[in-house]
């Protein structure tokens, strides 16, 4: 598993989102918005949108809040104006990193996060620098909690999952984004709890990482998603439980 999903669900875990609660209902209100820019306003007709209602809905924002996303995307009202872009850089060690961010100002948006890269003794790349080593996939994670794991992954593998990643807590399952929301369903239709479901990029290769290498990248992409312009980073690092055990404690 990449130290990104690693790191993805120790913020889960340890409610790392709720402790910057505004911060995250304004990314979620962004995603929102640019799902239904996108695809539409009605998440019937609209997967991903679906997907961020939902993820909004998991994280507790009051469903007016919703509502007043998707018709901010509609009537070409504040919010009408947000662009996604996507950076490609090089962390500390080498590491490939991907910001995906939501903006109304894209020099200021390139400035700030030329500048985190800078101080963490990383740098912007061009496009194209670090994306070959990307796949657009679906990732589920399922909480184990006692279940059989083997099953789990038969029932994903049978409604189109190319791969099941079984950990000591989790489960995470890899679709093609087409297939992202069948197999959601699928694991539903048998009983099956989905932690989340979300589109995602993830590496082809890894780099392993000592405990120094492992704790620059991870304050990297800390203040890079402190950002309030970036939606969500991707790297292609891996590392160790016990190093993200130490730095999370």
């Amino acid at each position: 598993m990449s130290g990104h999903s690693k790191w993805s669900q120790i913020k889960r875990q340890k409610g790392a989102a709720d402790a910057q609660r505004g911060q995250l209902f304004t990314r979620l209100t962004k995603e929102i918005i640019i799902s239904a820019k996108a695809g539409g306003p009605d998440p019937n007709a609209n997967f991903r949108l679906r997907l961020a209602v939902q993820k909004a809905r998991d994280n507790n924002m009051p469903a007016e809040n919703i509502e007043r996303a998707i018709k901010r995307a509609a009537g070409g009202g504040e919010g009408a104006e947000l662009a996604e872009v996507t950076y490609e850089g090089f962390g500390p060690a080498g590491t490939s990193i991907i910001v995906e961010a939501a903006t109304d100002n894209r020099n200021r948006t390139v400035a700030e996060i030329r500048n985190v890269f800078a101080r963490a003794g990383g740098n912007l790349g061009e496009a194209g620098s670090v994306a070959w080593n990307f796949d657009a996939r679906g990732v589920i994670n399922v909480a184990r909690n006692g279940r059989d794991a083997d099953q789990v992954a038969l029932y994903a593998i049978d409604a189109g999952a190319e791969d099941v990643q079984i950990g000591d807590d989790s489960i995470d399952i890899y679709t093609g984004p087409a297939d992202l929301e069948a197999v959601k369903k699928a694991l539903e239709a048998h009983g099956v709890p989905v932690e989340s479901a979300e589109a995602a990029r993830v590496p082809k290769t890894t780099i392993h990482l000592d405990e120094k290498q492992a704790v620059q990248v991870l304050r990297l992409v800390e203040k890079l998603e402190a950002l309030d312009d970036v939606q969500k980073v991707y790297f292609n690092a891996e590392f160790s439980d016990d190093v993200l055990a130490s730095y999370t404690s």
